[in-house]
Parts: structure tokens; sequence; C-alpha cells
């Protein structure tokens, strides 16, 4: 029987078909989540998409934080995936730790990065190798990352090419149970060849070796 993932679609969400669509690639049943669900229990893993949820009103993520269906995720047990606007909702809703802020240059940027694997030992980057580069595309206005100084953050990808300034070159992070997982990049949009690189696609293929395992 297939793994089965759930995509939630909140009020501005915008990339959540892509990421239904790199889910199925990778072998997943899938299934959108609306943000006003309590129950997410039959999924194995729940991805929280890109995009700008509820126009990014007061700061991006903090409004949908406060969803009910991210009081449903506090008590579930399976593997949770934040990208882009996604990780911003996971640092605002305390899920993970730091926060994400303006971009350095203060403008808006859409471009390919070259990534770096910093950890090869979690369920999303079990198809990676450490040390290896990786090309996949940001998108974002506000994916400048800062550190929680009491709680530093395990980095699971990092910046060839500093392009937000985050601290450390950090583009991704996970939680100490290797649970939660959030990317500023956008692995979906790196899932085909066609698209520009497939790399993105190994994020989704190491969760689906590691839920099959």
């Amino acid at each position: 029987m297939k793994p089965k993932a759930g995509v939630i679609i909140f009020p501005g969400s915008n990339c959540d078909r892509d990421t239904y669509w790199a889910l199925e690639i990778a072998g997943f049943d899938v299934e959108y989540i609306w943000y006003k669900d309590s129950c997410v229990d039959k999924y194995q893993l729940v991805v929280l998409p890109g995009g700008f949820s509820y126009g990014d009103y007061l700061r991006p993520g903090v409004l949908a934080s406060f969803s009910p269906v991210l009081k449903a995720l506090e008590d579930y047990r399976g593997y949770i995936m934040g990208i882009c606007n996604g990780f911003q909702i996971l640092t605002e809703s305390g899920f993970l730790p730091g926060a994400l802020t303006r971009n350095i240059s203060g403008r808006f940027i859409c471009q390919w990065e070259e990534l770096i694997v910093e950890n090869d030992d979690t369920p999303f980057t079990n198809m990676f190798r450490k040390g290896q580069k990786i090309k996949i595309p940001i998108a974002h206005s506000d994916g400048r990352y800062i550190k929680d100084k009491n709680k530093p953050p395990t980095v699971v990808f990092r910046y060839a090419r500093n392009p937000n300034g985050s601290e450390d070159n950090i583009a991704a992070i996970i939680s100490d149970d290797q649970r939660i997982f959030a990317t500023m990049p956008h692995p979906e949009r790196a899932s085909e060849k066609i698209l520009g690189s497939d790399d993105g696609l190994g994020v989704f293929l190491s969760v689906y070796r590691a839920l099959r395992w």
C-alpha cells in the first residue's frame, strides 16, 4: 500500500498543486487537506506548501499558525514538511526554532540556487550525499533565516551563495526528532528535468523511502 500524504491548502496557498504532483511522482497516495480540518491522523506525511497564506498579513505565516489544522498537528506523530511559506508557518507556530525575516536586499527573489547537503542522515535527505550540491529554486521576500540563540537549529541544506542574508547560509532545517522538516527553496519546482532540475525530487523520494522501510 502506498504511503498517504496530505497537502494543506490555506487561503493564499499557490504551490499546493505543484507539491501534490511531486508527491505523486515520488509514489505517494495524495489528498488535499483544508485548513479548517481538525484531523490529520490518516496521513503519514503532511505538507505545508508555499504561497502567501492569508495574504501575508501581519507577517508571513502568523495567521495560518492559528488555523485549526495547525492545532491538529500538535498531536500528530507522522512526518511534517514545510516549504517556503510552510517554513514560515512552522516557525511562527513554534514547531521549529528561529524566524524568517525580510531578505537583506528588501526585495522579492525568484531564482535558481545551488544548495549544499549538510545532513544526509534524515528521513528527508537519505537519497542525497553529505556535501552534494543540488539545484533548487527559491521564491520569497521573507526568506532570511535568523537562528534562535537558545535553540540552535539542525541544518539540512545550506546555500552555496547566500541570496537572502540567512544566518550561516541556512536554507533548510529539521527538528531534533527528525519528524519536521522545513525548506525555503522549493523542491517541488525541481521535481522533473523539464523544469530545469529534478534534484528536488530527492526530498520526496527520501521520505517515501523512510516510510517504506
